[in-house]
């Protein structure tokens, strides 16, 4: 009897741990499993992570380069825009210099000496002193041009210049010291013997231009 109830034992015992073993078996798969969904999943978060990092980056490099394209499109119309009012400035100058020396024509004040300018600021030096004192002197700009070719072939506008026949200065004067009668710095003052030469040109001659078709006629003045 007591064999019989040992064979039944171990009998129980052994399909107990058959049991248990499939249960455990069971278990362990099932634990495999999810730990194989968890993976699928953190995989699955990763990428999709991954995917919106990547359209993001996309996103701001479609963004930077429509800045770039109206950037450049926008310096582009600016460089446009200031070639175009350069031209228009460079014609206003022109038409200024065309309309003055048709003036000064009609009215038979010029000998061609060259292109009118449009404002003393296109020359410097003495040059720069004789165009203002020209104006102030009541000339127009169109009777410069024939004043500068006149002084640049007696002096160069070279206030120390001297001639041996005793002509001094830039407009010549003969002798030097009648530009004292304008102030008496006459030998180093390029002003006051500007003011001298153009009151000489005026009283004689009514124009720097008329001076210069003198000039040009006889070699003199």
């Amino acid at each position: 009897m007591d064999g019989l109830w040992s064979r039944v034992g171990v009998r129980a015992t052994s399909v107990g741990l058959l049991v248990a073993g499939v249960i455990g078996g069971v278990h362990l798969g099932q634990m495999r499993d999810d730990r194989q969904q968890d993976e699928r999943t953190r995989v699955a978060v990763q990428a999709e992570a991954e995917g919106l990092q990547f359209l993001q980056v996309r996103r701001t490099q479609q963004i930077a380069a429509r800045a770039w394209r109206h950037a450049a499109t926008s310096d582009a119309a600016d460089e446009a825009a200031d070639q175009v009012r350069t031209a228009a400035t460079k014609a206003r100058k022109q038409e200024k210099k065309v309309i003055a020396r048709k003036a000064a024509e009609e009215k038979g004040t010029v000998a061609f000496a060259g292109e009118i300018p449009t404002s003393c600021k296109e020359y410097s030096g003495n040059r720069a002193i004789g165009c203002a004192l020209t104006l102030e002197a009541g000339f127009g700009l169109a009777e410069f041009p024939c004043l500068n070719k006149l002084w640049n072939h007696e002096s160069g506008w070279n206030e120390h210049a001297a001639n041996p026949s005793g002509a001094y200065g830039i407009p010549q004067a003969l002798p030097g010291s009648k530009m004292g009668s304008v102030g008496s710095d006459w030998r180093t003052n390029p002003a006051t013997q500007i003011k001298w030469g153009l009151g000489y040109i005026k009283g004689r001659y009514h124009t720097p231009c008329g001076a210069w078709s003198h000039f040009q006629s006889n070699n003199s003045y």
